[in-house]
């Protein structure tokens, strides 16, 4: 699989688009002492969700690539968690918007590691 390959799976298109949207997000948020953690936070678990992809992929092994796959939708889930949770300072309808987007990477990675695992059954 070539670098092609990555970049055009969709749930790390949308995780990258989505890492940018948190990064502007999270600027909005800076002169609030009281959001520092959850900045650092956010940031760090919406860069995981490609960084944990990059990484399986570059492994090499099916087997591999879906345990970090899992982690990657952790990653998601934990990143749309904290935006239901910055409902106190970030507008709704970008609170909306980030939600529905993390879900989307989320089912995305959800059917490749359903794919993935059903085709490592295949060849065991």
């Amino acid at each position: 699989m070539g670098q092609d390959s990555l970049e055009g799976f969709g749930a790390y298109k949308k995780g990258m688009e989505l890492f940018d949207m948190v990064v502007t997000d999270m600027e909005k948020l800076k002169d609030k002492p009281q959001c520092h953690r959850l900045i650092s936070q956010q940031v760090a678990s919406s860069d995981s969700i490609c960084a944990n992809i990059e990484e399986g992929y570059g492994r090499g092994s099916s087997r591999e690539y879906v345990q970090f796959l899992r982690i990657a939708r952790g990653s998601a889930r934990e990143t749309r968690g904290r935006y239901v949770r910055m409902k106190h300072w970030l507008p709704s309808s970008i609170i909306e918007d980030r939600i529905k987007r993390c879900d989307e990477v989320i089912g995305i990675l959800g059917a490749t590691i359903n794919t993935l695992k059903d085709k490592i059954r295949a060849n065991d």
